[in-house]
């Protein structure tokens, strides 16, 4: 007997292991950001005290969440074969991971923002007028997702993902942590899986979700996606486990902070954690604690700390959807404390005899009408202010490669449902709206099976709120982001539900299950994999590493760099000021004309030249730079990007040629 309990102590069983790793990720994640959000603030984000502090927290949240984790009834061959599909997620994403630098849409954003704190440790950005001869109209420091605010430069978006990508940065691999993150966000989601459906079909499901299409693109470039999802399903994983017999406040109260801290990633991600704000509330009218509410408290204050201290210029051109959310958010509070207050009332309330059904019928009823939404409406926004136009031009140019009668009013989000069936398959659609119609007439009708209440309400909440209002340029696969979070994981997690909830009924009935497996493997597999082979094995934007080298190699050390064209200014402002470390800044143009005016670029090039600097001009073309000095080829790129389609899943990629000209006055 000792030598058998000795064993055990040595070897953890297959589904402590599953367990355990499925929920490291949320924790480290989490971990990295509550040690990264205080140094960030305080200028000090370096690292050897991230690493150090991260380690700490990451010590005690372990303590807490991972003590009395259950033991997933789990085989070692069902684990090994999770693990099979992670680190295949994480090979085939390393062979085949982009090179988004320069800054043409967000994953270029996030890493020119990762690579500015991981070398200074601080934001904002200054915006070394001093190295032009000081302040002159004809300055512009801002760019394409850095805005030019409080006299300094302020990148878009919440530091969450930068920080998070700064530690591949410091290790020399940036462009390499997105397929780390991704191979990690397969494991959370099987852990999920086993938890919820069984870990039968934990592999399974992680395998569909690794080779959907969205997920390989976000896995591949510097997106804040993934994390979330981390953050969400480990959440989701950490609560599951929280509420068995046995365990404590503390271990809700880090679930709780791994749900907020969502919102330190992605401000959408308030939308996405509103469930958890309601359940909370239940678990403290039924005398369960508020440390749920109260982590998660914690963790969208922090979010919301992050947003006021680095992200104001971003909440402000978002503000027309921050709003209405933080207004969704109050009511939803005020509800929950209204619901709270009046428990005892309400517990004796006798409820309609048939609202299981309706419950169901109505579960039913959303998602066909999501269904035929696009023979009902044609969603159009007319543009109002200077990004809605840039939107609008941007579509009519897509609707003219695409074929399609010219109309930049059109948002498509009416083909919202479409777009999920592209990507994950009719059988994962069907089989969800199946497991979540009986979910749902169980809950109302027995209030079991409880453990699926907080799960099925995220995933519902989040995909019908994603799909009537996306909130994304309609492009494809751009577009097919907005699914990854939630919408794509939730789907596959409630399908295996549904696949396993059928298999039963079917051997019920006296019928043999036997094929079954093989059938739910090709039902499930067969149309993620259509739609993705015709984008998976091309790599979009390589190259773009060596060109911004040969670019920063080019530059004298002792320069300021003037930008005197459009384009050119709008991808590479940043990216010469960041990556390259020499200041930069574009010459102001008319509105209607891509280059300024010769008198501006003149006067600037005294300027730096006052400054005891070197000028330095940068523009497209050749003809716009030989009016100050010869012209020189520094970036001649010839490489592949995302195919923008906007009625059919993406099947390609298109050529992407860009290149800059070099000009020492």
């Amino acid at each position: 007997m000792r030598l058998a309990l000795l064993e055990r102590t040595r070897r953890p069983s297959a589904g402590r292991v599953l367990a355990v790793a499925s929920v490291l990720p949320a924790l480290a994640v989490a971990s990295w950001l509550l040690a990264g959000l205080p140094l960030l603030l305080a200028g000090w984000f370096r690292p050897l005290p991230t690493v150090i502090l991260a380690a700490a927290v990451l010590v005690v949240l372990c303590r807490v969440a991972l003590t009395r984790l259950p033991d997933l009834d789990a085989t070692a061959r069902q684990v090994g074969g999770v693990f099979g599909v992670a680190l295949f997620s994480l090979v085939f994403n390393l062979v085949m991971h982009g090179e988004q630098l320069i800054v043409r849409r967000d994953p270029a954003t996030y890493a020119q923002y990762a690579i500015w704190i991981a070398r200074h440790g601080s934001l904002p950005i200054p915006r070394q007028a001093e190295a032009f001869g000081g302040d002159d109209p004809a300055l512009w420091f801002r760019s394409m997702g850095f805005y030019d605010a409080d006299g300094a430069v302020v990148p878009q978006f919440l530091p969450g993902p930068p920080m998070l990508y700064a530690a591949g940065e410091w290790l020399g691999g940036l462009l390499l942590t997105p397929p780390v993150l991704g191979a990690l966000a397969t494991l959370v989601l099987a852990g999920a899986v086993a938890r919820l459906a069984g870990a039968s079909w934990a592999a399974l499901a992680a395998l569909t979700f690794a080779i959907s299409m969205p997920i390989l693109y976000t896995s591949r470039a510097t997106f804040s996606e993934i994390a979330s999802l981390i953050l969400i399903f480990g959440g989701v994983a950490l609560l599951h486990d929280a509420l068995r017999d046995g365990a404590g406040r503390w271990e809700r109260a880090v679930a709780g902070l791994v749900f907020g801290l969502a919102v330190l990633v992605r401000i959408d991600a308030l939308r996405d954690v509103l469930p958890v704000l309601a359940f909370g509330g239940l678990l403290l009218a039924l005398r369960r604690g508020f440390s749920l509410l109260a982590g998660l408290a914690a963790g969208v204050g922090l979010g919301f700390v992050a947003a006021w201290a680095f992200a104001g210029p971003y909440l402000e051109y978002l503000s027309r959807s921050v709003g209405p959310l933080l207004l969704i958010c109050a009511v939803v509070v005020v509800l929950t404390a209204v619901g709270t207050a009046m428990a005892g009332r309400l517990s004796g309330l006798r409820l309609p005899r048939r609202l299981p059904e309706i419950g169901a019928g109505l579960v039913a009823l959303v998602m066909l009408g999501l269904a035929v939404r696009p023979w009902v409406q044609t969603v159009r926004r007319e543009p109002t202010t200077e990004e809605d136009w840039l939107t609008y031009e941007f579509l009519r140019v897509t609707q003219k490669n695409n074929g399609l009668p010219v109309d930049g009013t059109r948002l498509y989000f009416e083909d919202s449902l479409y777009w999920v069936i592209w990507y994950v398959g009719v059988p994962v659609v069907a089989f969800a709206t199946l497991a979540a119609v009986v979910l749902v007439r169980r809950l109302l009708r027995e209030g079991a099976p409880f453990e699926w209440l907080l799960p099925l309400a995220v995933i519902g909440w989040t995909t019908v709120t994603t799909l009537l209002k996306p909130e994304i340029t309609p492009d494809h696969p751009w577009a097919s982001r907005r699914l990854v979070p939630v919408v794509i994981p939730g789907l596959i997690m409630l399908a295996v539900w549904g696949l396993a909830w059928t298999r039963e009924r079917l051997g019920r009935g006296g019928r043999g299950t036997r094929w079954f497996g093989g059938v739910a493997v090709v039902l499930l597999l067969a149309p993620v994999a259509f739609t993705s082979i015709g984008t998976a094995f091309t790599p979009i934007e390589r190259g773009e590493r060596a060109a911004v080298q040969n670019l920063c190699a080019s530059i004298p050390s002792d320069a300021s760099v003037l930008i005197v064209e459009r384009v050119t200014a709008e991808r590479f402002t940043q990216v010469v000021r960041g990556t390259c470390g020499i200041p930069a800044a574009q010459v102001r143009r008319p509105r209607s004309r891509d280059t300024p005016s010769s008198g501006d670029v003149l006067r600037l090039i005294e300027g730096v030249r006052r400054a005891g600097r070197t000028p330095v001009l940068l523009a497209a073309e050749p003809g716009q730079l030989s009016g100050y000095g010869p012209p020189r080829h520094v970036i001649a790129l010839d490489t592949r990007q995302d195919e923008r389609s906007l009625v059919k899943p993406p099947d390609g990629t298109w050529r992407l040629v860009v290149n800059v000209w070099m000009s020492l006055p």
